[in-house]
Parts: structure tokens; C-alpha cells; sequence
């Protein structure tokens, strides 16, 4: 693999998305550059020639695509509901430089049917709302090796949103609605957590760019181990954890 520069991260992005001509990277494209930037080291040492990678929540696939062209010719699945991002997405395929095999597949990562049996790593960079909870559950449930979650905004869609809402309600906490809603997005991030690890993840959570670049800056680092006390414990506090809306 090539030193993963900052400016060969902008190159390949606007090689494979950008093709206009005289037109250049915008501040939202350099933004991304930056998250991939940091992402792509973190999934370099999970892949290989014939392990499968998994774009969930793809987008345009910019994740699996540039890990494509700038870290190996794995196997990649894509899966993306919106039509016109998985048009985007063969697009932007047709641009690689190498002939790795890519499955683009439009549908919901909340459909099964659409995941591969266990992925060596699936990758969801701001997965939004409770599309994040449903990448948790198939990955899980197709036993993926390793999961790399970026969580995005939260909203009512999220599964486990009513009951920290209802739990922060009833605590002796301020009125003001900033230091509320930092509660509940914190006892959300804490449930996904002991999800994933009572279906058997050893989680790591911590800062994979800084909050200048993106909010939405935490990344779930989960590797399968399928500990039974870690589950069973974990399993427990979820239980706890589910009960405090009343």
C-alpha cells in the first residue's frame, strides 16, 4: 500500500466522484477527506484480496470505493436504499483503477437479505439516526468480524429515543434543553454500546477525527470474541438500561 496522504485521499476522491471538467473538490468533499483520511488506517490492516468488505448505509460508497483504490482489492458489498446514491455509486465504480469485485445492492441495511454471511469488516460512516441501530442488528446477526459505526444525528426514529427522553424527565436535572439532549444522546451511545456487546463485540468508543471537522465524531471500534461473561453482563445492564423510561 502507498502512503494514505491527505492530498492522495482528495486525488482518488475527486478521480472517482468528481469527474467534471475544471471542477474541484467542495468544502463538504474536503470534509469527507479528512473522515476518510482517518478511517481508511483503521480498516487497512482487515483487509485483503478475497476478504469481504461491507458499505453499509453506503451513500455513494466513497468508504469502500477509495478502500478499493488506496488500500486492497477486497471483495466489497455495498448496500444503500436511495436510488439515485447507488447510481452514483456504479458510477463512481466504473472510474477504479483496478478490477475488484464490487456487488452494489439497493436496499435497506435493515434487510438481511442484502448482507453477506460474516464480513470480514463492515463499515457504517454516519449511518443516520436508527439506521445505525439496524446496521448493529444485521451485523450481528450475520456475524461480521469487525464493525467500524459512526453514528450521525438522532431523532425520533431511533429505537431507545423515547425512553432516555423519558428517563432525563424524570431526573433532577436542568431545564436548559442543550445540557438535556446531551444526557439522552449519551445514555443512546451507552445502549448501542452494551448492545453490541452482549451479541459478543469486544467496543472500544473514542474521537476518530476532531469535532472542528465533523460533530458526529465517535467511532465504534467493535471486534467479534463472542465472550459469554462479557455478553451475560453486558445482556444485564442493557435490561437496566431499557427499563428507566418507567
Amino acid at each position: 500500500m502507498a502512503a494514505l496522504t491527505l492530498h492522495s485521499v482528495e486525488a482518488t476522491l475527486q478521480r472517482l466522484f468528481i469527474r467534471a471538467e475544471g471542477t474541484t473538490l467542495r468544502a463538504e468533499d474536503r470534509k469527507k477527506a479528512r473522515e476518510l483520511h482517518a478511517l481508511l488506517p483503521e480498516m487497512a490492516p482487515h483487509l485483503a484480496p478475497g476478504r469481504v468488505l461491507v458499505d453499509a448505509a453506503a451513500g455513494r460508497a466513497s468508504v469502500g470505493l477509495m478502500a478499493q483504490e488506496l488500500l486492497s482489492p477486497c471483495d466489497l458489498v455495498v448496500i444503500e436504499r436511495a436510488a439515485d446514491r447507488v447510481r452514483a455509486c456504479r458510477e463512481a465504480a466504473a472510474q477504479r483503477a483496478n478490477p475488484s469485485p464490487v456487488d452494489v445492492r439497493e436496499a435497506d441495511v435493515a434487510d438481511l437479505a442484502a448482507w453477506p454471511e460474516a464480513p470480514d469488516l463492515v463499515v457504517a460512516l454516519h449511518a443516520c439516526g436508527p439506521a445505525s441501530d439496524h446496521v448493529i442488528d444485521a451485523a450481528a446477526a450475520r456475524r461480521a468480524r469487525r464493525l467500524l459505526l459512526i453514528p450521525c444525528c438522532v431523532g425520533a426514529g431511533v429505537a431507545f429515543a423515547a425512553t432516555a427522553r423519558a428517563a432525563v424527565a424524570r431526573w433532577p436535572v436542568p431545564r436548559q434543553s442543550a445540557v438535556r439532549l446531551r444526557l439522552e444522546h449519551g445514555l443512546i451511545d451507552a445502549w448501542r454500546t452494551l448492545r453490541l456487546e452482549a451479541a459478543g463485540y469486544e467496543v472500544t468508543v473514542a474521537p476518530f477525527v476532531a469535532p472542528t471537522v465533523t460533530p458526529y465524531n465517535l467511532v465504534w471500534r467493535c471486534r467479534r470474541v463472542g465472550q459469554p461473561d462479557v455478553m451475560a453482563r453486558a445482556a444485564a445492564q442493557l435490561r437496566e438500561i431499557m427499563s428507566l423510561g418507567g
